[in-house]
């Protein structure tokens, strides 16, 4: 079958929400979708048509919902993201990326490219304090609006004395803000994806209500428990001293489909600085009963619960006994004890292994014996059993990470716990792409590149942050940070430098760099007349040119990168080539994509064109570059026809020709 070749504009439209969201919903219910339009009948006979009882049902509901879920719909056409070299590091060969600007934005430019590209998401959002967000949108009410939707003004708008923070008010600002970023990650996530959402009392039960409704209550996996190690001694009743952090999966019949023989499993929590109490007790020189009673009393430490039994060793290392009967029908033949030499009693039901395993177990020196006439025990090495499922109560020491940005000299405050987050990182593939767009001092990317240190992982990130101004009287802005944004940059560069100075045999093969993007209005000039009198044909395709340009001042790589923003799948860390032999302002970007921003077109050049190999599957040009020469116009898409049809293999491909 012949490949073809298909002749488009750059479209301004970035995204197309309503329409994307019709075409899922005809796969699902064909009859339910006619002519392009939603018949709401149908649809409610899909899902079983029922008479409901008035117009109450169960639902989160607050003021702004609607225009949340309007702003999620909206395209961001007015901006594009701008390459900034002089912040990236290692541009040429990393895969990760940082970008400046309100996640909202962000993740609308990023949808088409990375969209179902995303196997985990991990954001810690502002927790609702009550104060005012950075986060604006433009779907925002106003405080009078939102007050006299919500009834604290009466109809002639004077307001009512109420405490404010018992008012719908208090939590709708923070639901509008969060709602429609959600909304549209959910759209940027694998099937087999994974969300965590760090939060605190204040808005878990809000937050959970709104996943549910975006994400779906199906796919609710878990709320963690997370004991901070600080108390907020504000309260008149209880020091409180967690948070939490939910877990939704995108689609849980993929997610237990792939983990049916492959279950969640993380390292225990703080086991390197629980062998390294124990080598330091050891060093003082007690014997091995007192030190088994100085890690009882250390393991009722929360954040050392995960080492509970774990309180014995011999020449293998640490281990906890474990039941070696508790089975029906067992081996009942008594078991010889070295140290009391007597056989042993038998446990009720017999041992769970044949005289043979137990033999062996017994010479290899697994078996724990007793001198009080216990039953034997088997040994479990805690070196044999690291990992663990994840449990839902998790207790991490937050110092050291205080202690690691003060020598950082990256100052910030709250900073998420990097033993934390390497921990749930962990539990996804090592291949993973990573994302979160509220990243703060950037723990994720670190916990990122320090995973991938320790098991040769290629997870890669993309942190997103707006560049809130940090304030004049801390730390950070006394240590010339002057926006949150620069303290992230500059911890993952002090961050992968670390790492290379323990592990300088990783030094070119760990990617510790980042290319850095910026929210910036569009560098195109978008026009939306179109010429009606000339149209150039095809076959069957109809080209008709937008009559666009570029803004002043705006670099041709940046002009490259909005018009990637508009394909699909092409990950906006690939490669981005001056193509010198053609021409010096022609790219090859991804090793597929040829942009042509020359400002004329001539025989010659195309020439050059129709001899690269292997041939780029998208060919995108000026418009204007043409100068109205229709002749040439034709020249050039006849000869990249007869190229592809010279080359056309046996699967059919599609090649395309936009215009900017």
């Amino acid at each position: 079958m012949a490949d073809e070749l298909e002749y488009k504009k750059v479209t301004e439209t970035i995204n197309d929400f309503a329409n994307d969201n019709l075409s899922k919903l005809a796969q699902l219910f064909p009859a339910a979708v006619k002519d392009g339009e939603v018949d709401f009948e149908a649809l409610k006979q899909e899902l079983g048509a029922f008479k409901e009882v008035g117009s109450e049902k169960y639902e989160l509901t607050w003021a702004g919902k609607q225009n949340a879920k309007k702003v999620a719909l909206e395209d961001v056409s007015g901006k594009t993201l701008n390459y900034v070299p002089e912040d990236s590091k290692n541009p040429e060969t990393t895969e990760n990326l940082y970008i400046e600007g309100d996640n909202l934005e962000v993740l609308k430019l990023l949808r088409q490219n990375y969209y179902g590209a995303i196997k985990m998401i991990y954001i810690d959002p502002p927790y609702n304090t009550g104060n005012d967000f950075v986060y604006n949108d433009n779907f925002s009410m106003s405080v009078e609006e939102s007050e006299l939707a919500e009834g604290n003004r009466d109809e002639l708008g004077e307001r009512y004395q109420v405490n404010s923070k018992s008012q719908n008010r208090y939590h709708a600002n923070w639901l509008n803000m969060m709602y429609p970023r959600l909304k549209v990650a959910k759209d940027l996530l694998t099937e087999d994806g994974i969300i965590f959402i760090s939060i605190d009392d204040n808005e878990v039960d809000n937050l959970k209500k709104v996943c549910d409704d975006v994400l779906g209550s199906s796919n609710f996996i878990a709320n963690i428990i997370r004991n901070t190690n600080s108390s907020k001694n504000q309260s008149l009743f209880i020091s409180v001293s967690h948070e939490y952090c939910l877990i939704f999966g995108k689609n849980m019949d993929v997610l237990r489909e792939k983990h049916q023989e492959n279950k969640w499993a993380v390292p225990k929590n703080n086991i390197d600085e629980y062998l390294k109490k124990v080598k330091q007790l050891q060093k003082e020189g007690l014997r091995n009963t007192q030190i088994t009673e100085e890690l009882k009393i250390l393991t009722k430490y929360p954040r050392f619960i995960d080492f509970t039994n774990y309180w014995y060793f011999d020449e293998r290392g640490l281990y906890r006994k474990d039941n070696i009967g508790g089975v029906k029908n067992g081996n009942n033949m008594p078991l010889f004890n070295p140290l009391t030499q007597k056989d042993d009693p038998v446990p009720p039901g017999g041992y769970r292994y044949s005289c043979e395993k137990l033999s062996k177990l017994a010479n290899e020196n697994r078996i724990h014996f007793h001198t009080d006439g216990s039953i034997p025990t088997i040994k479990r090495y805690l070196n044999e059993n690291i990992n663990q499922r994840p449990k839902s109560i998790m207790s991490d020491d937050q110092r050291p990470d205080y202690s690691m940005l003060q020598k950082f000299n990256t100052p910030f405050d709250n900073p998420k716990q990097l033993s934390f987050m390497k921990r749930i990182l962990s539990i996804g593939d090592k291949d993973s792409l990573i994302l979160d767009f509220f990243s703060g001092s950037c723990t994720t990317a670190h916990a990122t590149m320090d995973l991938n240190a320790v098991d040769n992982g290629s997870r890669k990130f993309i942190m997103v942050q707006i560049p809130e101004k940090t304030d004049e009287n801390s730390e950070a802005y006394h240590s010339s940070y002057k926006t949150i944004c620069e303290i992230g940059k500059e911890r993952i560069r002090r961050a992968g430098d670390k790492i290379i100075e323990e592990k300088p045999e990783l030094k070119g093969k760990l990617d510790i760099g980042f290319k850095v993007f910026k929210v910036t209005d569009t560098n195109i000039k978008w026009n939306h007349q179109t010429e009606i009198d000339e149209q150039f044909t095809v076959d069957t395709a109809v080209y008709t040119p937008d009559l666009m340009d570029f803004m002043p001042g705006a670099k041709d790589e940046d002009i490259v990168y909005e018009v990637m923003l508009r394909q699909n799948d092409v990950p906006l860390s690939s490669t981005l080539e001056t193509l010198t032999d053609i021409g010096k302002r022609t790219y090859l970007y991804a090793s597929s994509y040829l942009v042509c921003l020359e400002t004329e077109i001539t025989v010659a050049l195309v020439d050059k064109l129709a001899a690269l190999n292997p041939l780029p599957f998208k060919f995108i040009f000026r418009d204007s570059a043409f100068q109205d020469d229709i002749a040439l116009k034709d020249e050039t898409f006849r000869r990249l026809k007869a190229l592809i049809e010279k080359n056309a293999g046996t699967s059919k491909k599609t090649y395309t020709v936009e215009f900017i």
